[in-house]
């Protein structure tokens, strides 16, 4: 689906771009934490080791089995700024992240999973541009992900500044139906975070329903040129559990429903916006759809899913960009969509639109 430009209500380059704050905020930093021992201590120490600003570290454990308890409570003893809740019974990430909420004091909260790690510098560079415009409520940056054993590379200058309304930002989200933040590298703004509320109950996408839900009361800022935190993949991590395409889509659509029919915020725009997200996500199944038709596969329990979803979230697919090709590839069937050129350059768009929009986002935040 074309999607609208979203034009930056500020945009600050350098020199005029500060790496610290003026003055030093404090900055609460939950760090949850399930069976992560072998990577608790690198994680604290990768806050406790920033510069520029005031920081206290809350470390949020959620029943584990492993040493990660003992190894927390030696933390707490060698360094006053780090606090530790220790909880009895597994809750998840969600309940987790609240618990840690309640204790922080912090002017600007950081949620940390106790695998991934932040860049050195990095809350100081949010928290100078949240200092900066003090209507902007979210902050975040570009992540480098990466896998054990890895030799840690960051980019550590901020090379511009860029602040989108909340609004807009929100209405870019809808049309592209999908997440653009990873997580460590936001930095929230306290008191717009409790007015808000903390996470909700989302199997998948707590993380993206509350940065929509922050976007649609604040502004949004985005620290360009620097990397502002180190994403860890592996095996046992939560990002990395297997969830098939349908459930993806079902989770995000979870997300956009659960924001919109909350009853805050406009009722008109609401109902907008949640037409528009639901629209984009129906649009994504057709396409599935129509690309297991040009592999060959056809008609399958696999196209049954995705257009049941498809018609349970939008009522007129027809009305929908990939309506047109779906309809060809069904009246040519599996074996002549393989080749039709239509199709194949259709295909090819697909592609190459994914490619932009990666590349897009890594330099701009969208």
């Amino acid at each position: 689906m074309k999607t609208k430009e979203l034009r930056a209500t500020r945009r600050v380059r350098a020199p005029e771009v500060r790496q610290t704050p003026i003055r030093m905020p404090q900055v609460s930093v939950v760090i949850t934490n399930y069976n992560y021992e072998r990577y608790l201590r690198q994680s604290v120490e990768s806050v406790l080791s920033q510069r520029g600003v005031v920081v206290d570290v809350v470390i949020v454990d959620d029943a584990s089995t492993d040493g990660s308890v003992l190894l927390a409570q030696s933390l707490v003893a060698a360094d006053p700024r780090v606090r530790l809740v220790s909880r009895t019974q597994n809750g998840g990430p969600v309940s987790a992240f609240n618990d840690g909420l309640a204790h922080a004091t912090g002017e600007f909260v950081i949620r940390l999973d106790a695998d991934d790690l932040l860049t050195p510098g990095s809350i100081a560079r949010a928290s100078a541009l949240a200092e900066q415009f003090p209507g902007v409520g979210l902050v975040y940056g570009h992540p480098v992900h990466f896998a054990d054993p890895a030799v840690l590379r960051h980019r550590d200058q901020a090379r511009s500044w860029t602040v989108w309304s909340g609004p807009g930002w929100l209405e870019r989200r809808c049309r592209l139906g999908h997440n653009c933040i990873t997580s460590p590298e936001v930095l929230m703004r306290a008191s717009t975070l409790r007015s808000v509320g903390g996470m909700r109950s989302l199997a998948h996408t707590h993380d993206l329903e509350l940065w929509l839900r922050i976007a649609r009361a604040a502004d949004v800022g985005w620290v360009g040129g620097a990397d502002q935190a180190w994403h860890r993949e592996h095996s046992g991590s939560l990002s990395a559990r297997e969830v098939d395409v349908k459930r993806d889509l079902e989770e995000r659509a979870a997300a956009f429903t659960t924001l919109f029919t909350d009853g805050l915020g406009d009722p008109a725009g609401n109902e907008r916006l949640l037409r528009m997200a639901r629209a984009t996500l129906a649009n994504e199944a057709l396409t599935r759809t129509t690309q297991a038709y040009s592999a060959g596969r056809g008609a399958s329990a696999e196209t049954d899913r995705y257009l049941h979803y498809a018609r349970a979230i939008h009522a007129d697919l027809d009305s929908l960009p990939q309506a047109k090709a779906l309809r060809r590839a069904q009246r040519l069937g599996p074996v002549k969509a393989r080749y039709s050129p239509t199709l194949l350059a259709h295909a090819v768009r697909h592609r190459a639109a994914l490619v932009i929009g990666r590349f897009r986002w890594r330099s701009t935040g969208v």
